[in-house]
């Protein structure tokens, strides 16, 4: 099997067309033509049909692309497992992570391992989990961190570490004045909250919800990252509950407040996630070894 067939196939269906996927791979439009009719010989049967001058993906078609997204991302992985030994390429490893994650936990887990590992580099990206979860699945990234709740038999999942989400108002909230509330004060404010696609808000809502007070809370605003809604509960715009990891420098200076809920407790977990695969790289090994340690 000729693995630029494969490649070059991906780029048809990806591109939706052999002009593009011609362009994309640098290559005569007779020669993409001649590359897919060779696996199309290859495997016995035709992977496109043209609809109204459309490539549309066969049956066949459609079965095979997965296998060859994952045949190609492990050939890559062989290449740059053999090369890195060799000592002919860099050590990378293509992290993906969460926004609370990436932003607020990442640097420092990355700081303590390139202590050990200091010729592992790291290349990053860091965006919503559905985001990431996409670019672990399209091979682009070797490892996911992640929170929220998921399911998918494709993917290996470990708990590395977990966080509380607490409430927080202004540091001279009157609230401050107690050692705890009760959930049903939560009326008696505002509340600032993350887009309705957050994870951090599905899960809180949901106890909200459970505990029959959600429907009481009256709504302050929606804002789309969590450093504008603590920059709008220090201006005493409303309260939050947010997670805790991310209100660390806050809470030490006295800008906002965590304010204990009785009988109120929200927890979430953080998740390394990776694709089931039989071998690995040597720098993805040494970093799942230091998270699950």
């Amino acid at each position: 099997m000729n693995i630029d067939n494969l490649r070059m196939f991906c780029h048809v269906v990806e591109e939706g067309s052999i002009t593009k996927a011609a362009r994309l791979g640098f290559v005569s439009q007779p020669a993409v033509t001649r590359q897919i009719r060779q696996l199309e010989d290859s495997y016995g049967t035709t992977l496109f049909d043209r609809e109204e001058g459309k490539l549309k993906l066969t049956e066949a078609g459609k079965l095979l692309y997965p296998y060859a997204k994952e045949i190609l991302a492990l050939n890559r992985a062989a290449y740059e497992g053999i090369q890195e030994q060799l000592g002919k390429m860099e050590k990378i490893l293509h992290i993906g992570a969460s926004l609370t994650i990436g932003e607020y936990l990442l640097p420092g887990l990355i700081g303590r391992f390139e202590k050990l590992h200091p010729d592992i580099k790291f290349s990053l990206s860091v965006g919503n989990t559905p985001l990431i979860l996409e670019k672990l699945e399209e091979n682009e990234i070797d490892i996911a961190l992640v929170e929220g709740v998921f399911q998918n038999d494709q993917y290996r999942k470990q708990k590395f570490a977990d966080d509380e989400l607490i409430l927080v108002t202004p540091y001279a909230h009157r609230w401050g004045e107690k050692r705890e509330i009760q959930l049903n004060e939560l009326s008696e404010e505002k509340m600032i909250w993350r887009e309705k696609e957050s994870g951090t808000r599905l899960i809180v809502e949901e106890a909200l919800r459970q505990h029959l007070v959600l429907e009481n809370i009256e709504n302050a605003m929606e804002l789309g990252s969590t450093q504008a809604i603590k920059s709008a509960v220090e201006a005493d715009l409303g309260v939050s509950i947010l997670p805790k990891l991310t209100a660390q420098k806050e809470l030490k200076y006295k800008t906002l407040r965590e304010i204990p809920i009785k009988d109120f407790h929200l927890t979430r977990d953080f998740w390394m996630v990776q694709k089931k695969r039989r071998f690995k790289r040597e720098a993805e090994s040494y970093f799942e070894s230091f998270l699950m340690r």
